[in-house]
């Protein structure tokens, strides 16, 4: 794995170099703005969170003359608003200076809004992922890195598997039809290692080809077996 700092200057769209000959694209994409400012900036929970306050505050204010309960409820809910707005904006601009793309060899992530960084995971260095879906087809494809070497989190985020801090996964956030995306990488994956494949949800370890019906986890790990 390795990053390369990006300025003025790439040969495509999410690519600091032209592919390789023979190296084919696959699949270029960017995580969904709403759903990243949901699910990565929390807009949604600290919304919530924002209309409690704002409840207690005015609970806390009654019987008070109009003007004294009006003014401060009207500024806490304009910097609440101001708030929500910068996250809402920084998502914007997280998705749209974002691309992932997908070849037949590796995974390549350009984050970063201020600081550009192109992270290049061959997908021989990949020991599984794991798909978690979201609402509307949406959801994140967090990746397992094969040995020791590891990303740090705070180059990553908000493009990492949440909460894990020690070993960070590159995650592939937010994106549109996340399942389709999720069956390319297995797909390129195999191709690229002759090591047996295997889907490992809820109810246990079964074939890709299987298709015997099953409940649906909240979130599916595609890893490898190795003989």
């Amino acid at each position: 794995m390795n990053a390369h700092h990006e300025h003025e200057f790439e040969a495509a769209p999410g690519l600091p170099e032209p592919l390789p000959q023979g190296e084919r694209l696959l699949w270029q994409g960017s995580p969904d703005w709403r759903t990243l400012a949901i699910h990565a900036f929390h807009v949604r929970k600290l919304s919530i969170y924002f209309a409690g306050m704002l409840a207690v505050q005015w609970l806390y204010l009654l019987g008070e003359p109009g003007g004294a309960v009006l003014m401060p409820l009207l500024t806490s809910g304009v910097l609440a608003s101001v708030a929500l707005s910068l996250l809402a904006l920084t998502a914007w601009f997280s998705a749209r200076t974002t691309i992932y793309t997908l070849t037949d060899r590796r995974i390549l992530m350009r984050v970063g809004i201020v600081l550009t960084l192109t992270f290049n995971l061959p997908l021989r260095k990949l020991a599984a992922a794991a798909i978690r879906p979201q609402a509307g087809g949406h959801g994140d494809i967090a990746l397992t890195l094969a040995g020791e070497e590891r990303i740090a989190y705070l180059n990553l985020w908000p493009h990492a598997r949440p909460w894990l801090l020690k070993q960070p996964q590159p995650s592939l956030r937010c994106v549109p039809e996340a399942q389709k995306i999720g069956e390319m990488i297995l797909q390129a994956w195999s191709a690229q290692n002759a090591d047996a494949l295997a889907i490992v949800g809820n109810s246990g370890t079964v074939s890709p080809a299987s298709t015997a019906p099953a409940r649906q986890p909240r979130e599916r790990d595609i890893s490898t077996a190795t003989a």
